[in-house]
């Protein structure tokens, strides 16, 4: 009974400190997600949790005795998995199936650029660090995988959802998705099944014929999602497009599926209805909260201790893979013919790292002492809350600066590309 009468005060704390952190955020104009992450990491246990205060009020909000310390609650975490869903759902939104067939070509090339480059980086670092397959795989996967719900909110927030700059980045994180859908049944199976590709093989054919079965719904099923928000009621359009779309949601999370990619996949069915801008607007606060929650989980979940003992690993995964993914976002924007400037900025763009490398490192911790040594999965683990962190931040400020950035950067490439004057011949 204790525990509950103080719930109420642990999830008033959680939307005091994201406003408070938004609110400072808009003060001094920058990206309100390092400052979700930031206020998150402050009241986890183990900063403020680390610290005796008296108890607040009388409650125990923290486990280890910090008054202002929050612990991760079941509350939280799915609040957080809903700001994930509610985001790439509107990614969706923004990218309906005939824009996806259209650019199916350059998405292709542009995606396995991206992959080969970044995923390649990954394999290599993981195996100097290593020395074997499996490390090495999920290495890969931590480092080439961005953040499709970072992005996305950034791309939002900064008014890059309608530019040119929007299609290969989109793009892109649709190609990650998908190919994220694949390799983590491939390793869950490896890590969790002690390197079991019996299971690995059942859980991939159950991940793509899910995937298939939503492309159907979205191709076929148009008729019957435009059916489904035809009433005069915005309470029961917020309802049904919410039960809708979480549902399918958690049934694919339930079969081993991103329940981001079942998320987007929904938001393209809505798209090609007439009740898009009417989604927009009454679901844009919800999306808005529970991103806010996703980014204060991410801090929340995030030990700094842990850093101590993998910064090399971090510092040299920052070092080579902030710029490959600075490449390859600039070939996948010359890939889809943008100029220079518009190339960098989905370089810039696509830096970030977040959700899905999360879910990794949570595979490893999951695996140790079974698919990988402890000490093994512990690195990993740490490692890849220190990069996503750091990487998330970086790649947030990289947006909010890309003017700036690009004024140096684009005069250097445009000089570079220019013709070398021929002679005369007089």
């Amino acid at each position: 009974m204790a525990a509950e009468s103080t719930a109420l005060i642990d999830v008033g704390v959680l939307f005091a400190a994201v406003a408070l952190a938004g609110l400072l955020a808009n003060r001094i104009n920058q990206s309100v997600i390092p400052f979700y992450i930031l206020i998150g990491m402050a009241l986890n246990p183990y900063v403020l949790g680390r610290i005796d205060f008296p108890a607040l009020l009388g409650t125990d909000l923290v486990s280890h005795g910090a008054a202002l310390a929050l612990a991760e609650t079941d509350f939280i975490h799915l609040a957080a998995e809903l700001g994930i869903v509610l985001l790439l759902f509107f990614l969706g939104l923004e990218f309906n199936l005939d824009r996806l067939i259209a650019a199916k070509e350059r998405i292709g090339k542009a995606g396995t650029v991206d992959l080969i480059i970044n995923f390649g980086i990954g394999l290599v670092i993981g195996y100097a660090v290593f020395g074997a397959f499996l490390p090495a795989f999920l290495t890969a996967g931590v480092v080439y995988i961005s953040s499709s719900a970072i992005i996305t909110k950034s791309l939002i927030d900064l008014g890059w959802i309608a530019n040119d700059e929007a299609d290969p980045m989109l793009g892109t994180l649709v190609y990650e998705d998908l190919f994220i859908a694949v390799y983590l049944a491939i390793a869950s199976a490896l890590v969790l099944g002690g390197g079991d590709i019996g299971e690995a093989a059942g859980q991939i054919g159950i991940a793509v014929a899910f995937i298939l079965v939503l492309l159907l719904l979205v191709y076929l099923g148009t008729a019957w999602f435009q059916r489904s928000l035809e009433i005069n009621s915005h309470e029961f359009v917020v309802l049904r497009a919410l039960g809708i779309t979480v549902l399918i949601s958690g049934a694919a999370l339930a079969l081993g599926v991103s329940e981001a990619v079942a998320a987007f996949f929904v938001g393209m069915a809505f798209s090609s209805t007439d009740h898009v801008h009417e989604l927009e607007n009454l679901l844009e606060p919800l999306r808005d909260t529970f991103a806010a929650i996703f980014f204060f989980w991410i801090g929340l979940i995030t030990d700094p201790t842990l850093f101590l003992g993998v910064v090399g690993l971090i510092a040299l995964a920052v070092l080579l893979t902030a710029p490959s993914k600075l490449v390859s976002g600039y070939l996948g924007g010359r890939i889809y013919d943008l100029d220079e400037r518009r190339s960098v900025r989905v370089g810039l763009g696509m830096t970030t790292r977040g959700e899905f490398s999360l879910i990794i490192a949570s595979i490893a911790l999951a695996g140790a002492g079974t698919g990988l040594a402890v000490e093994t999965a512990e690195t990993i683990y740490a490692f890849a809350v220190g990069y996503v962190l750091f990487m998330s931040i970086l790649g947030t400020t990289f947006m909010q600066y890309a003017n700036r950035i690009e004024d140096v950067v684009v005069p250097f490439l445009e000089s570079e590309t220019e013709p070398t004057p021929q002679p005369s011949d007089d």
